[in-house]
C-alpha cells in the first residue's frame, strides 16, 4: 500500500487503530464480521456506508501481495474486505494500519511510541485546511 495521493502515507500497527480511533459497531449493521465491528461491502450495510460521514469510514482491504491486509481511511471499491467506522475522523490523512497475517501485538512501549507519533502526524494536518466533520452519530 503506502501512497495516497501523493502523500509519504504512515504506516502504524492495527493495534494503533483501535487505540487511538476507537472503533465501533453500527446499531443498524447487519452482520457479524471483523471482531464485530465490520460493516459488509453490500447490501444493507453498504447503503448504510454511504450515508456516513466518509470522515469516520475506513476500509479494510486486502494487500496487492502477500496475506497482510490494511485498514485504509475512506470508502474504497477495490480490494475491499470490509468497512470500518470510528469515533474519531481520519481527517482524510495519510495513513494506513496493518494487519499482518500473523497476528502480534505492540508491546506497551512501542504502543505509547506510535501513538506518539500518530498524534504529532495529526498535529501536523491540523495545519492545513480541511472540511468540518460530524461524528456519526449525528447522522441516525
Amino acid at each position: 500500500m503506502a501512497m495516497i495521493a501523493n502523500r509519504r502515507t504512515l504506516v502504524f500497527h492495527e493495534d494503533v487503530f483501535y487505540e487511538y480511533f476507537k472503533p465501533y459497531r453500527h446499531p443498524l449493521s447487519h452482520h457479524d464480521i471483523w471482531g464485530g465491528h465490520g460493516l459488509e461491502t453490500y447490501g444493507e450495510d453498504f447503503d448504510l456506508v454511504r450515508t456516513l460521514d466518509p470522515l469516520y469510514v475506513w476500509t479494510v482491504v486486502d494487500a496487492d501481495e502477500g496475506s497482510d491486509q490494511w485498514i485504509t481511511p475512506g470508502v474504497r471499491r477495490v480490494n475491499r474486505v470490509c468497512y470500518l467506522l470510528t469515533r474519531l475522523p481520519h481527517s482524510d490523512m495519510a495513513i494506513e494500519f496493518r494487519c499482518r497475517h500473523r497476528a502480534s501485538s505492540l508491546t506497551p512501549l512501542g504502543m505509547k511510541r506510535q501513538i506518539n507519533r500518530l498524534q504529532r502526524a495529526i498535529a501536523d494536518c491540523a495545519l492545513r485546511p480541511m472540511r468540518p466533520a460530524s461524528p456519526p452519530e449525528a447522522q441516525w
